[in-house]
């Protein structure tokens, strides 16, 4: 098919899946190789966690900044910049010498990756009329349910049979491809009411941001009293304090805090950041469980934690078809009371479960974060205008992207701290040790599920009648055509 026989929103369909299939699969195949990495350049737990904290940072610091920037010189240059350092700086990380190097290039790698989905998913939400948003949504379900399937197997196979450097050289064909359909088929999109950059705003969230993740980091290691944790903490705290104040009061702040006084809007992104925090959250810590303390090859690793994802394929075209019917509401809450249950049958594996109960346990998981992201992501942008929805997808994504950070750093924290407690009390002796250990890990996925019923609570806030523009049903053939035009175009 011609691409200009193509709709053009399915054109922007197309270039946003191809991106956010990178930026996805790069963190699955990054989880994956961990333990490798902490072997390879002789680092422990709380250096390892920077190679996905440093570049969740990054992502935070430049998220916000993604709407200002792809408001003021264009959506399509600034989409195509994001595809061409994300693919640079992959290959970076690929030629890397040292765990420092890596962390450095991954941070590099979020400049790009900071860019890719605030600016895509504003192209697609403007490119998408409010009665097709559940149809838009469904189309992120292309990359975000493939990606983290191949992203386990085919990064425990590169890990095991050639080498990790090509967990990060895979981006580049589809990088290079990306870039190269953006150049030829988007065209270009302004907002003239982008005004002038807001230096201030860029700065308390960054710095704030990061010394919050830092003083978390050091904490279970240097003690949570001494000065340095302490300090960064508080002034990472007082960063943000700071931050809200002036985004309230400037005139045309980087984060609209404003859209929060939207009530859809605020109450999608609280229940976005528990959800978001937890996932992330675990599927930092299984990697690691299932190749440190159950000795799984990387392949063997992502062939147990990518039935998740399979869950998730098999409910999206379910899901969002139900969502005019049922609403955000129930869905949502129904999915997170869900993700809450298979959270908690972590508690109940150790050393001796059988792999295919853990596979069962994250295919169920999956199946529940279907059930409550297509609605979550159809009914965010229900009452947004035109004219906000670069800044509201930027506000989007930052808080997706401080949740993930906020999700794996608090819960590798709880690791770190709980498993030092339990080797302290445990026999001298390799059972004791490897049982402390399990422990250590059961703590942690517990934390998992405290961040879940916190989600619990923010469903409840979740109204109907908010997403009502985004519950109308378009025409039956557009919303088959989700699922079959973009095959067109591969």
């Amino acid at each position: 098919m011609r691409a200009r026989a193509i709709p053009y929103k399915w054109l922007v369909a197309a270039a946003f899946v191809c991106g956010l299939f990178m930026d996805i699969m790069d963190s699955t195949i990054t989880n994956v190789a961990l333990p490798v990495l902490g072997r390879q350049f002789h680092a422990d737990t709380g250096t390892i966690e920077w190679v996905v904290t440093g570049y969740l940072l990054s992502l935070a610091i430049w998220v916000p900044a993604s709407g200002w920037i792809g408001d003021r010189f264009g959506t399509k240059k600034t989409f195509a910049f994001a595809l061409f350092m994300f693919t640079l700086s992959s290959a970076l990380c690929g030629a890397a010498w040292n765990i420092e190097s890596l962390i450095a290039f991954r941070i590099l790698q979020g400049v790009g990756g900071g860019m890719l989905t605030p600016v895509g998913a504003a192209m697609l939400f403007r490119a998408f009329p409010p009665n097709e948003r559940a149809a838009a949504s469904a189309v992120l379900a292309v990359p975000t349910f493939i990606a983290p399937a191949s992203g386990p197997i085919l990064g425990g196979w590169l890990v095991d049979s050639v080498s990790w450097r090509w967990i990060f050289y895979v981006n580049l064909p589809i990088g290079l491809l990306g870039l190269l359909f953006t150049l030829l088929f988007l065209r270009e999109e302004k907002e003239p009411t982008a005004g002038s950059f807001d230096v201030i705003g860029f700065l308390t969230s960054g710095a704030g941001l990061a010394l919050i993740l830092y003083g978390l980091s050091r904490g279970p290691e240097d003690g949570w009293s001494a000065p340095h944790v302490v300090g960064t903490l508080v002034a990472g705290v007082a960063l943000f304090v700071v931050l809200v104040v002036w985004e309230l009061h400037v005139d045309e702040p980087m984060l609209a805090l404003r859209l929060f006084g939207d009530r859809m809007f605020r109450n999608s992104n609280l229940f976005m950041f528990a959800s978001v925090g937890s996932m992330l959250g675990v599927l930092f810590l299984l990697p690691l469980f299932l190749q440190e303390l159950r000795g799984l090859s990387a392949l063997e690793s992502g062939l147990t934690t990518f039935p998740q994802a399979l869950g998730m394929m098999a409910l999206v075209p379910l899901t969002s078809r139900l969502y005019p019917r049922i609403g955000p509401r129930r869905m949502m809450l129904a999915g997170i009371i869900g993700v809450t249950i298979t959270t908690g049958l972590f508690l109940f594996v150790d050393l001796q479960t059988n792999l295919w109960w853990i596979r069962a346990i994250m295919f169920l998981r999956g199946t529940t974060l279907a059930w409550s992201m297509v609605p979550m992501q159809a009914a965010t942008f229900s009452t947004i205008t035109p004219q906000d929805t670069g800044r509201a997808s930027a506000l989007m994504n930052t808080n997706q992207r401080v949740a993930s950070s906020v999700g794996v750093a608090v819960l590798a924290t709880v690791l770190i701290q709980r498993t030092t407690m339990h080797l302290s009390h445990a026999a001298p002796n390799a059972a004791a040790r490897a049982h402390a250990a399990v422990l250590a890990y059961h703590d942690a996925f517990f934390a998992g599920v405290l961040i879940c019923l916190i989600g619990v609570a923010f469903a409840f806030l979740i109204h109907d009648e908010d997403a009502a523009a985004s519950m109308q049903r378009g025409d039956a053939r557009e919303r088959e055509e989700v699922f079959a035009e973009p095959a067109l175009l591969g």
